[in-house]
C-alpha cells in the first residue's frame, strides 16, 4: 500500500497490516467513547436530604395551620433542601484491552488512508518557532485543519503550532483515537510512519 506525499509528487510504501485494514465502525465508536469517558473527572457531588444541615425539628404543627404537612425543612421540595437523587463522585472509565485499542487505531488509519486524508512528509523544517512560518507552510499545502504526527519532540514545531486553532502536533507515543477523529487531515513524517508500523504489526 502507498501513502501520498503532502506535495503530491511522491508516495511512500507502507505495511498493509498497519494501514490497509477494513474500517470497523463499532470498534472505533466503542474505543472513542471509552477514551473520552476516561478523561471525565467524575467529581460532581450534591447533598441528599440526609446530608443537608438542619431540618431536625418538625417546622410546624401537623394540623391546624392550613398548610401542607411537613416533617422537615430540608425536604427536596423546600428551598434549601437536599436533592432527591443527589449526584455522587463516580468513575466513568470503561475497560478497553490493548488489542481492541490497537485495532481501533489501525482501523482509523486505514480509513484515513483510503479516503486520502492521510499524508506523509520527510519533515517540517522551520527556521524559527514562529506561528506565521508554520501557517504559511500549511496554507501552501492546503491543510487548514491538520493533525501533525512526528516521531520525536520538535520544540520549534510545537511552539509554532500551539497558537493555531485547528492544528495539533503530537508524538507517535501520544497518538490517540480522539485526535485522529478531530481533524480533517493527518500529516505524518516518514519516521513517524515507520514507528507506527512497528507498533501495529
Amino acid at each position: 500500500m502507498k501513502l501520498k506525499s503532502v506535495n503530491g509528487e511522491s508516495t511512500l510504501q507502507v505495511s498493509e497490516a498497519a494501514f490497509g485494514g477494513k474500517f470497523n465502525e463499532p470498534l472505533v465508536h466503542q474505543v472513542l467513547t471509552a477514551y473520552r469517558n476516561a478523561g471525565r473527572s467524575g467529581t460532581k457531588a450534591q447533598k441528599s436530604r440526609a446530608e443537608v444541615r438542619g431540618g431536625g425539628r418538625k417546622p410546624y404543627a401537623q394540623k391546624g395551620t392550613g398548610q401542607a404537612r411537613a416533617g422537615s425543612s430540608r425536604s427536596p421540595i423546600w428551598v434549601g433542601g437536599g436533592r432527591t437523587f443527589a449526584a455522587k463522585p463516580r468513575d466513568f472509565a470503561q475497560k478497553v484491552n490493548r488489542k481492541m485499542y490497537r485495532g481501533a487505531i489501525r482501523s482509523m488509519l486505514a480509513e484515513l488512508a483510503r479516503t486520502e486524508r492521510l499524508l506523509v512528509t520527510d519533515g517540517i523544517e522551520l527556521e524559527a518557532p514562529k506561528t506565521r512560518l508554520l501557517a504559511n507552510q500549511l496554507k501552501a499545502w492546503s491543510l487548514p485543519s491538520v493533525l501533525i504526527v512526528v516521531e520525536a519532540t520538535d520544540q520549534k514545531l510545537h511552539l509554532a503550532a500551539r497558537n493555531l486553532p485547528h492544528v495539533e502536533v503530537i508524538e507517535v507515543t501520544a497518538l490517540n483515537p480522539l485526535s485522529l477523529a478531530a481533524y480533517d487531515k493527518v500529516l505524518m513524517t516518514v519516521g513517524a510512519v515507520k514507528l507506527i508500523e512497528e507498533r501495529l504489526q
